[in-house]
């Protein structure tokens, strides 16, 4: 049975005036004076969090990186496994941003499992990019995204399922292993193949997960 993993913030902070040296290091533009922080258990939920938050505030993404291993070997208990820096013009727009952010995870941005969380994958339709993943599958923003995350193997071989289910085209190919030692790929096309080549995708990864060893 296919079950979510659902992702937990663990720790959020504001910085309504960031200090002239801090930004200079996160190249931060002018008028950029307020930043939001958030860390969580999962990641690739997190990136898509973030881009979430940059259509529902004035906020960018000026950083955002995960850590090595995962969250399972996290540096303290509230590190996870990635940490995501919002800017914006004011606290106000900050907070509206790290506030979506949230709330997407908390709805919507989900792994999934079918064999109590030994493995797990992200076949996650994006309808609409924001500003973040579009410049990062240098696509125009608003353009719809399969975002395909799953462990080595299940992602190459689901990626290619994926590719072959729909009229898509692969962006950006994250190629194993990442940081926490998983595979995937950002995939373009309509919003109906994007959630075509997601199904796919899920399907290949279940697959390997209920019949490993057979070619």
């Amino acid at each position: 049975m296919i079950e979510p993993i659902k992702p937990k913030v663990l720790a959020v902070r504001m910085i309504p005036n960031v200090a002239s040296d801090l930004i200079e290091q996160l190249n931060l533009q002018p008028g950029q004076r307020s930043i939001g922080m958030i860390t969580c258990t999962i990641d690739d939920a997190t990136y898509t969090s973030l881009d979430e938050a940059t259509k529902k505030a004035e906020v960018e993404v000026v950083y955002a990186k995960s850590f090595y291993a995962g969250s399972a070997h996290a540096s303290g208990p509230r590190s996870g496994e990635i940490l995501g820096i919002l800017a914006g013009p004011t606290p106000a727009e900050v907070r509206a941003g790290i506030d979506a952010c949230i709330d997407y995870l908390e709805t919507e941005a989900f792994f999934y499992t079918c064999d109590g969380g030994a493995t797990a994958w992200y076949p996650h339709t994006i309808s609409r990019t924001g500003s973040y993943l579009s410049k990062l599958a240098g696509i125009p923003e608003g353009d719809p995204l399969a975002y395909l995350i799953a462990p080595p193997l299940e992602a190459v071989y689901g990626i290619d399922a994926a590719l072959k289910a729909a009229e898509v085209s692969m962006k950006v190919f994250y190629g194993p292993p990442t940081e926490t030692n998983f595979g995937g790929a950002l995939l373009t096309g309509s919003q109906s193949a994007c959630r075509a080549a997601c199904e796919a995708f899920q399907r290949a990864v279940v697959e390997v997960a209920t019949t490993a060893l057979k070619l």
